[in-house]
């Protein structure tokens, strides 16, 4: 059947996707199919400073360490800090370093300085968050920061005899799950002794405890399944995180397209099959329509040897016909019109880019297409 791109995809902006999605959304999720790639993250500042001014966005949050970004939220917020010193500190993986990265902080801190000046309330500063766990794929963090905070906190509020027991290390997890219970209990009394930014945050590090906490037991955990119980873990802390972030408002979520898909997740290891459910799966389950999901394709990276892609494949069709640089199509049409079954994914010579897989269209909000990404 012939296809009629221009009924299905426009060029990419704010616009474009209020467009397409039937309302805006709590959690905007927008994918990106390889890591490192400053003209990815351009497109993302591009999209993300349009929804702010457009569209009422004030907050993104980024795949990076969630306790590493409270420094980067400091400096944006209220100029704590160093812009150098946000990025080197407040950025997980190394990705401080990236100029598009450093672009997003200084821009919004200059749109926090101007609102200041203004007079304009707190609630249309902009904020920056991680809601990826303090994890790597080697390690995990030690959740002695988290718990020392989340303790430090109720101690300054409650009386102590509420506090439980100090502990050995077997009973972290008890002491870490009776703590947030404790927070859970007093929530009256601490709504009023506590401002809301404390009160947030000591919940980030609750959350974060009792998930650290988990990761550490799978990873000693001999059996076959524990490498799915370790994604699992990994994807349900994003999934809390990005949950928690929506109470402020609508927010634009950015990381690798696995990390946000409706399907669910599957990869092979050396011990055999591994599934688990993303942290998109996990929010499209709780917020429904509230969750919109624009996955991105690419069509060259050129100078990590992926050229162009093969005509039979998503990507091969939309590089062909589309004019232009980035696009947005309407997935679900592109999928209804190519049929079943669907084409055959695309293969990749670099591991680092995941190519489309061709059946979570029916699953996908939008699809971006960047058709040529140049060397960072």
């Amino acid at each position: 059947m012939p296809i009629d791109l221009k009924e299905i995809a426009a060029p990419l902006d704010a616009a474009a996707v209020s467009r397409l999605l039937p309302h805006r959304p709590r959690l905007l999720a927008l994918g990106e199919p390889t890591h490192g790639e400053d003209a990815l993250l351009r497109l993302r500042n591009a999209l993300f400073r349009r929804l702010v001014e457009e569209h009422g966005y004030r907050t993104i949050t980024l795949e990076t360490d969630c306790l590493a970004g409270l420094l980067v939220d400091a400096y944006v917020t209220s100029g704590t800090g160093t812009l150098d010193a946000a990025l080197e500190h407040g950025f997980s993986h190394g990705w401080g370093a990236s100029a598009a990265n450093r672009d997003l902080v200084r821009w919004m801190r200059a749109y926090n300085a101007r609102a200041e000046e203004e007079g304009r309330p707190a609630a249309d500063r902009l904020r920056f968050a991680g809601f990826d766990g303090p994890l790597e794929i080697t390690h995990a963090a030690s959740p002695r920061p988290c718990l020392t905070a989340l303790h430090a906190h109720l101690a300054a509020h409650l009386d102590p005899a509420l506090l439980p027991c100090t502990a050995e290390a077997a009973r972290l997890r008890l002491l870490a799950d009776d703590l947030t219970a404790l927070l859970d209990q007093q929530e009256p009394h601490l709504r009023a002794a506590a401002p809301p930014g404390e009160r947030e945050t000591v919940r980030l590090h609750a959350r974060t405890a009792t998930g650290l906490l988990r990761y550490h037991r799978a990873m000693a955990d001999p059996s076959p399944a524990r490498m799915s119980r370790l994604c699992a873990q990994r994807d349900l802390m994003m999934a809390e995180n990005l949950l928690a972030l929506t109470a402020r408002g609508p927010v634009l979520a950015h990381a690798q397209n696995a990390h946000f898909q409706r399907p669910k997740s599957a990869m092979r290891m050396w011990q055999g099959p591994v599934e688990w459910w993303s942290a998109g799966a996990l929010v499209s389950a709780r917020l429904g329509e509230e969750y919109a999901f624009l996955a991105t394709a690419l069509g060259t990276l050129r100078h990590q040897g992926v050229d162009t892609p093969p005509p039979d494949t998503v990507e091969g069709l939309l590089y062909a016909r589309l004019p232009g640089e980035s696009h947005l199509v309407d997935a679900r049409r592109l999928a209804a019109v190519l049929g079943a079954p669907p084409p055959a994914p695309r293969t990749s010579p670099w591991f680092g880019y995941a190519p489309l897989d061709p059946a979570h269209l029916p699953h996908l909000d939008g699809l971006v297409l960047l058709k040529d990404v140049p060397e960072s």
